[in-house]
């Protein structure tokens, strides 16, 4: 009986939390390349959380819309292979219903909405040298994330 409780419990457990490996240097000082840590599945994330989120090419995050040969608030960014899907961890900067933050985040200057739409994130990177977020990219899909940043994983 005991252990068919335990059974259910680490079930119902690994449902509800996944490890991940950082990748990069985008969420340095507070991650670096090679930590680990418990995502906890199933909860809607708040401003200042981190989270891992899928990078899907087709379904992920969104461009914001072309400013033109003469905008320069974004360098360009060189292309990179990525794994499909890839994992990114980045820290939540904007929810739905929250103003849109033009001022961190250029390629959201030229969008029309005031307020962070319904099933978009707005998720940056703490570095913000080596990270490819919505500062380059606009909104993440919602729907992409996997979980929340529960805890470090001792290494």
């Amino acid at each position: 009986m005991l252990a068919s409780g335990l059974v259910l419990t680490a079930c119902a457990l690994r449902r509800r939390l996944v490890a991940v490996t950082v990748r990069g240097a985008s969420m340095e000082p507070a991650y670096r390349d090679g930590d680990r840590v418990l995502v906890r599945r199933g909860r809607l994330p708040a401003p200042g959380q981190v989270v891992v989120v899928r990078d899907l090419p087709d379904t992920g995050p969104t461009t914001a819309p072309d400013l033109g040969p003469s905008a320069t608030a974004v360098p360009a960014t060189p292309a990179r292979e990525v794994p499909v899907p890839a994992l990114l961890i980045k820290r939540v900067a904007a929810v739905p219903g929250d103003p849109v933050p033009r001022a961190r985040v250029a390629a959201l200057a030229g969008v029309p909405e005031r307020y962070v739409p319904h099933g978009q994130l707005v998720l940056l990177g703490d570095n913000p040298a080596a990270s490819f977020d919505s500062r380059h990219r606009g909104y993440f899909a919602a729907a992409q994330v996997v979980g929340t940043v529960w805890r470090s994983l001792p290494g």
